[in-house]
């Protein structure tokens, strides 16, 4: 075994602003070859820190940013489930108020390499942009109503 940690870029790292968080759609391949949706946040601490997280609550699985899209309480301290308003401690995800007391979100490993904020470990669908030679020397044309 190499010991080789697959690394996939998800946006730079400045991307999110210190007491921010981003949500990404993704697509994870698992380990019978299967693409299968894969949403995660990754939320920044004022400390400079990025924590990775399945963007699903424990309590029913609702995004954390249903509704208005926040993944924080109002006062930035916590993160919180837009549905039913449980809150989770943004270092370890682990529920300290509402229906899920106690259970903790999915961690996801990211790491920033070079100033890029990269998921690790976890194998990725890359997405190629579609590319037709048939029509590479075609002029592209605006119709307007």
């Amino acid at each position: 075994m190499s010991g080789d940690v697959n690394l996939y870029v998800i946006c730079s790292a400045s991307d999110i602003a210190p007491g921010g968080a981003k949500a990404f759609s993704l697509s994870r391949i698992t380990e019978d070859g299967e693409t299968r949706p894969y949403s995660i946040f990754v939320a920044r601490g004022l400390n400079e820190q990025y924590f990775g997280y399945l963007n699903a609550c424990p309590h029913q699985g609702a995004w954390l940013n249903i509704g208005d899209g926040e993944f924080f309480t109002p006062d930035g301290e916590r993160l919180r489930c837009g549905r039913h308003r449980a809150e989770f401690e943004i270092d370890t995800g682990v529920c300290v108020h509402g229906p899920c007391k106690d259970k903790a979100l999915e961690p996801v490993p990211v790491v920033v390499v070079d100033g890029e904020l990269c998921l690790c470990g976890i194998e990725l669908k890359e997405e190629e942009p579609p590319h037709d030679d048939e029509f590479e020397d075609t002029m592209e044309i605006m119709i307007h109503p």
